[in-house]
């Protein structure tokens, strides 16, 4: 057995060679030295040294034999929760630090209605526009902030108002009626909605207001069921227009032409004030705010046709 080192003497000791930490996680994952060195394209030896170099420096044995392989100890097993933990952390900031390297990529934060709705629908185009761009698109609205490694572009409901950051309105939103395409079936459909918005201080007496007398076909907790529903032909749908829009555009569903609409707010659009990491960056962002214009010139011909 390895000679004890006290453990107040150990902390004042110099952290063990990363080399045997390495040898130990693998030794330790595989249950295995000499797979381990398989891995590590090292020798057998080589990672038994490692290990019994880190067994002297902790003052305790990390393994015991089982079978043909190892299996850890209690001392070994406190080890790896740490060093395990610690070398995913660093295989995780060297994986985002390729990706950060990779002018392919750009990270685009969208709040999930708009970017199943309206965003979605456009990936295509943008991909004409700029056929190396290989986008990531997330729903992670709580990972909204600019940091040109995490996230290039967010789409949000409100300003960020975050320092280096530049940012401009992009998409107007409201709520909207939308049923089947056939008008005649309107009068025997029920009412989809949002929980949150039939108890909601402002869309509730909306709700209450102008669709009180249907009954309730279904409650939802998710905008994209409810829209789902419609395009199933289960009733009549409240949702976001822009979550709404390419069912709009191709036709799947309709606005209802009598019932009112209860603005929603501004999305914005923000990405790195000044240039970008990468000058693909910026002409997504541009491309974006391009076709926003260019929906609310149709969007603005469809309203006044209803």
């Amino acid at each position: 057995m390895a000679e004890f080192i006290d453990p107040i003497h150990m902390s004042n000791t110099r952290l063990p060679s990363f080399k045997f930490l390495i040898g130990f996680e693998a030794a330790a994952r595989l249950g295995n030295y000499s797979r381990a060195a398989e891995e590590l394209f090292v020798s057998q030896s080589a990672v038994s040294h490692q290990i019994s170099q880190l067994e002297q420096q902790v003052g305790q044995p990390l393994f015991r034999r089982k079978g043909r392989g190892v299996e850890l100890t209690v001392a070994g097993s406190l080890l790896l929760d740490s060093v395990g933990k610690s070398l995913e952390h660093i295989r995780n900031g060297l994986a985002r630090i390729e990706t950060y390297m990779d002018d392919r990529l750009v990270t685009l934060v969208c709040p999930a209605p708009v970017a199943s709705g309206w965003l979605q629908p456009r990936v295509d185009r943008l991909l004409q526009a700029h056929p190396d761009l290989c986008p990531i698109i997330s729903v992670d609205e709580s990972a909204r902030f600019i940091d040109e490694l995490d996230v290039d572009i967010a789409i949000t409901r409100a300003p960020l108002r975050q320092e280096g950051v530049f940012e401009v309105p992009l998409l107007t939103d409201e709520l909207v009626a939308v049923g089947p395409p056939a008008q005649n079936e309107d009068a025997n459909l029920g009412l989809l909605c949002l929980e949150e918005d039939l108890t909601s201080d402002r869309i509730g007496p909306f709700i209450r207001a102008h669709f009180g007398g249907l009954r309730k076909a279904a409650i939802y907790d998710d905008p994209r069921l409810v829209l789902d529903a419609a395009l199933r032909g289960r009733g009549i749908a409240l949702v976001s227009r822009l979550l709404a829009d390419d069912a709009l555009r191709t036709g799947q569903l309709r606005r209802l032409p009598d019932s009112p609409s209860l603005p929603l707010g501004t999305l914005w659009i923000a990405c790195a004030e000044g240039p970008s990491r990468l000058p693909l960056v910026r002409e997504v962002f541009d491309s974006l705010r391009l076709f926003a214009q260019e929906d609310a010139c149709d969007m603005s011909q469809i309203d006044q046709s209803l």
